[in-house]
């Protein structure tokens, strides 16, 4: 099977030969191990598109205490300020520019970067490069993460459950944006892409499932449906318990999903997402076994999911990403562990 082959023979729950390994870039794992995490990225190839050659990325010398510490602050196309205290992590909003609804009506979003002639062209470029080999997946596309960089987060969830009129305003704005950006996306010739909003804890949904489908289940629904008219798939990933949601993202056209494990009994979440035909990536705990766990926690972590997600028979598939802290004995463990399932048959 060639990458492509592979992914869509998952997402289409049909056994594969080796399950697929998608990697996100990883510039904080870079950053704390430098060369020995490349050359384990390198060492262990993944089906989707390949950053083992990104730069290793540096704190500019002026957010750097005389004690090594990190403190920034950046302003985005958005005009949020973000505060970061771990480099190549992402920080905190500081300054929010609808933090007071007056300033609405004179707020516009920033331009597409790939309307622009010659941006577009490289973007199709490296697409068509990417899929020379591999799986084409990009964006991420979630409005409500959008909306609480924008304006505080506890206001933006009084605001969603009151229904006011101005948070109804700047979410068909996002829409909009994001609708955009997906059509350009799409012309570029991606094979699938990427949502992401998180509405979970780690007990509970932020939001009624009743309030989910009133406020953003329509709102997906024209985002999701647009991608799937192009003929491209849709992953969609959410932090926290979502359960109650999940037959809706699969009835709005979303082929997969990628929760966060640690919320949800692993083998009846495997069980339901097979019923629905939903894949599912692969992702294991990063705030504990990650983190804190030995080698040989790492490996029980990726024998026990991929057996109760029965990966080689389609579903599923693995996906990698280091956060801060994440011993490098811990990431070999991780990617040798995922190897034993990326064997010809």
């Amino acid at each position: 099977m060639t990458s492509r082959e592979r992914v869509e023979a998952a997402l289409a729950f049909e056994p594969v030969d080796k399950a697929p390994l998608e990697y996100h870039p990883c510039g904080r794992g870079l950053y704390e191990h430098g060369e020995a995490f490349r050359r384990l990225l390198k060492a262990h190839p993944g089906d989707f598109e390949d950053f083992s050659d990104m730069p290793i990325p540096r704190p500019p010398a002026e957010a750097c205490g005389p004690d090594g510490s990190y403190h920034e602050y950046k302003t985005d196309a958005w005009g949020v300020t973000w505060e970061s205290r771990i480099f190549a992590m992402t920080g905190h909003p500081y300054r929010q520019p609808l933090a007071d609804w007056r300033a609405l009506e004179g707020f516009r979003c920033p331009p597409h970067a790939l309307a622009e002639d010659a941006a577009f062209a490289s973007y199709a470029k490296r697409i068509a490069r990417v899929r020379e080999t591999r799986y084409a997946k990009d964006g991420w596309f979630g409005f409500f993460e959008r909306m609480h960089a924008l304006r505080p987060f506890e206001d933006v969830l009084m605001d969603v459950y009151d229904n006011e009129r101005e948070i109804n305003r700047l979410a068909d704005m996002l829409v909009e944006y994001e609708l955009e950006e997906l059509r350009l996306m799409c012309a570029a010739g991606v094979d699938a892409v990427q949502f992401g909003d998180d509405f979970g804890t780690a007990r509970a949904m932020l939001f009624s499932p009743e309030v989910w489908r009133s406020f953003f289940k329509p709102r997906y629904r024209r985002l999701v449906q647009f991608a799937r008219e192009q003929g491209k798939a849709v992953f969609f990933h959410t932090c926290g318990y979502a359960a109650p949601i999940l037959e809706d993202l699969r009835e709005i056209g979303v082929n997969a999903v990628w929760p966060q494990l640690t919320a949800y009994d692993m083998e009846e979440l495997a069980a339901r997402l097979r019923r629905l035909g939903l894949a599912c990536a692969i992702h294991v705990d990063r705030a504990n076994v990650m983190t804190h766990g030995t080698p040989a926690d790492v490996t029980r972590a990726v024998h026990a999911a991929a057996k109760a997600f029965d990966v080689m028979n389609g579903g599923a598939y693995f996906y990698v990403e280091t956060d801060n802290g994440f011993p490098l004995e811990n990431i070999r463990a991780l990617l040798e562990a995922i190897g034993a399932y990326r064997k010809e048959a």
